[in-house]
């Protein structure tokens, strides 16, 4: 499959591009200011390790919500 350049899609495309970008980017800034804010008893696991985590994809955000939060 060939690249294809930001002009070359259709703006259909375009659009569900930027559309996932921005989920992405609002899960891993909300993942990542709780990770900030959330005190080192309230992480499973290295606060360091999370914030590597988190910055992958869209499966790093959603796996830090679902296994990285201590339940209180």
């Amino acid at each position: 499959m060939a690249r294809r350049r930001w002009r070359e899609l259709s703006s259909r495309e375009q659009t569900a591009v930027l559309t996932l970008a921005s989920i992405q980017l609002s899960l891993a800034a909300t993942a990542w200011a709780d990770l900030a804010t959330r005190p080192a008893a309230g992480v499973n696991g290295s606060k360091v390790r999370w914030a590597f985590v988190i910055a992958i994809n869209v499966v790093g955000p959603l796996a830090y919500f679902r296994w990285g939060r201590r339940r209180p």
